[in-house]
């Protein structure tokens, strides 16, 4: 399944899904399924490396192929029937290739994938998650003509009267002679048309304001969501269609509150990384949905898609059930020496601009994020905070900005972002009282750039073994997880200075040997309040029960 939802009609699409061919660096064959990860193999657990994914398709008749790989970890090169379509960096966007008047018959796709760690990735690295290999995510053939419609999207306004909006429609010719074209939208009951000029082998934009007075708003009870359907006419013919789900929902900010249609709103949620048990980072959509179950079992109304964009399946089920999300760019924990890496501003600029296009309409977005514990405490680390900041005001001004820290009382970068994020593990890593330590953060947060923002809490809790039971409450039980999230918990939901909180972090995840080892029993972050096969620990009740009964549950 590409999305939850069908998005041509027009375009011919067909999905990739299967077992393909994958054929490793030693020159063994395996068969691996897409969406899926080379280490789901027996023969395969622990591979790093590069490796040839190999699909035959076959097509009916001539036509231009675009091929959609909505993720490959973490590198890859694109072919169709030897020729290079693309080349792409970064396990957790999309990126697509076209073919031009590719004959009918049998062609072969190949896949060139490198998950290794080294100077050419510098996002990618050893870390506190696994960075696993292949097609992670799903695969789309696609039949376009000359002129095709690339991306669209769609801004909601809250107007006097009713609710409108802006939609931006980007359209690609292929072809060797401009053309005349009419776009047709409709949203909400609303048609609206626009005629746009294409020269030959351009893509060229179009965006016009519309009304939709039928429209009901999407917030977190009633998540109305609706269908804009956008058509592309040459010579008063339809000739490609992209349809998408949006929804009329406006987040501002003031002071220190976030304001989801004009309503303070308190977010409650999870840290959650795409990490399963058996399948590692390719998440089948059963899981996605018993994630999703659980959280909000739990209570929780917000998730964050640490520390990196999440498939945009589970973004769809963020936007049926009206689960707020905080997404952010791959960059996690990275020292000022990473962060001069060569290729770092160009791999994170490349995936946060990939972020933004590809997940901009998704309404239950409401933060952007970047740099989870990277350098903010340098100066030329701020120089790379505030770059990046300002790439994705110039993108999207609509929604709030922020980025978890964690150099207490040495951060120099709380100025730059529209909310404060601070993570903290008081009663894990620090033995002092939990109310203390956050009184401290929170002056030294007010002294250092964060006075009359919204602060939110983007880190705590502790680690537990599932099952590993200690009447004495020793760490790693799950006696101690339960007691360190209730005593941090109980004091965050008295504070009115804070606009949220997210718990670290909803499953156990796998991490990678190399450096983490000595400090993360099985070789996996154990925080989770459930495991990585999503059996609930102790301190997921407690969570249930303190989340349920929050003061702040404005919204």
């Amino acid at each position: 399944m590409i999305r939850l939802f069908e998005q041509h009609v027009i375009r011919r699409q067909k999905e990739l899904d299967g077992v393909w061919r994958f054929v490793a660096e030693d020159g063994r064959s395996y068969g691996i399924p897409v969406p899926g990860c080379i280490e789901q193999h027996p023969a395969l657990i622990n591979y790093r490396g590069k490796g040839t994914f190999y699909k035959t398709i076959r097509l009916d008749k001539r036509t231009n192929v675009r091929l959609e790989l909505k993720g490959v970890s973490h590198t890859a090169d694109l072919y169709l029937d030897g020729t290079l379509l693309a080349h792409h960096y970064n396990a957790y966007t999309g990126f697509a290739g076209i073919a031009r008047d590719v004959e009918p018959g049998a062609h072969e796709i190949r896949v060139c994938v490198d998950n290794s760690f080294g100077e050419a990735s510098a996002l990618h690295i050893p870390n506190d998650y696994y960075t696993y290999g292949g097609l992670i995510r799903p695969a789309v053939l696609e039949e376009v003509g000359d002129a095709y419609i690339k991306n669209v999207h769609f801004t909601p306004c809250r107007l006097t009267d009713c609710w409108g909006g802006r939609i931006e429609v980007e359209l690609e010719n292929l072809g060797s002679k401009a053309l005349l074209a009419e776009i047709r939208a409709e949203l909400a009951g609303t048609l609206t048309t626009q005629c746009v000029e294409a020269p030959a082998q351009c893509t060229v934009k179009a965006a016009w304001d519309v009304r939709c007075g039928q429209a009901a708003e999407w917030n977190m009870q009633d998540p109305v969501l609706y269908f804009l359907n956008t058509q592309l006419w040459v010579d008063e013919k339809p000739v490609d269609d992209y349809i998408d789900r949006v929804g009329f929902r406006e987040i501002t900010w003031s002071g220190s509150r976030l304001l989801l249609n004009g309503s303070p709103v308190f977010l409650k949620g999870f840290n959650r990384h795409e990490d399963y048990g058996t399948t590692g980072s390719a998440v089948p959509l059963q899981i996605m949905v018993q994630d999703m179950d659980l959280m909000q079992e739990a209570g929780a109304n917000a998730v964050r898609t640490c520390h990196y964009p999440n498939d945009e399946r589970f973004l769809d089920l963020c936007d049926e059930r009206g689960m707020l999300v905080w997404e952010e760019n791959h960059a996690r924990g990275l020292s000022l020496e990473r962060m001069c890496n060569p290729n770092f501003d160009r791999q994170c600029r490349d995936c946060i601009d990939e972020m933004i296009t590809q997940h901009y309409n998704h309404p239950s977005i409401v933060i952007w994020g970047i740099l989870n514990e990277c350098d903010s405490a340098s100066e030329e680390g701020r120089r790379k905070y505030k770059s990046q900041y300002d790439q994705i005001r110039s993108l999207d001004p609509s929604r709030p900005t922020t980025s978890a820290t964690c150099k207490h009382f040495q951060d120099i970068c709380l100025d730059l972002p529209d909310i404060v994020s601070f993570n903290i593990y008081s009663g894990w890593y620090q033995d002092i009282g939990v109310r203390e330590r956050h009184e401290q953060e929170i002056d030294w947060i007010m002294q250092a750039g964060g006075r009359g923002k919204p602060l939110i809490v983007s880190e705590f809790g502790a680690a537990a073994l599932y099952g590993c039971r200690d009447r004495g409450h020793c760490k790693w039980s799950e006696e101690r997880q339960a007691d360190v999230i209730r005593e941090n918990l109980e004091v965050y939901r008295e504070d009115d200075r804070l606009t949220g909180v997210f718990i670290w972090q909803f499953a156990d995840c796998r991490v990678t040997e190399e450096e983490w080892f000595h400090t993360r029993a099985r070789c996996h972050n154990n925080k989770g309040v459930v495991d990585e096969y999503r059996r609930p620990k102790e301190a997921f009740d407690v969570v249930k029960e303190i989340f349920h009964e929050f003061k702040n549950n404005v919204q």
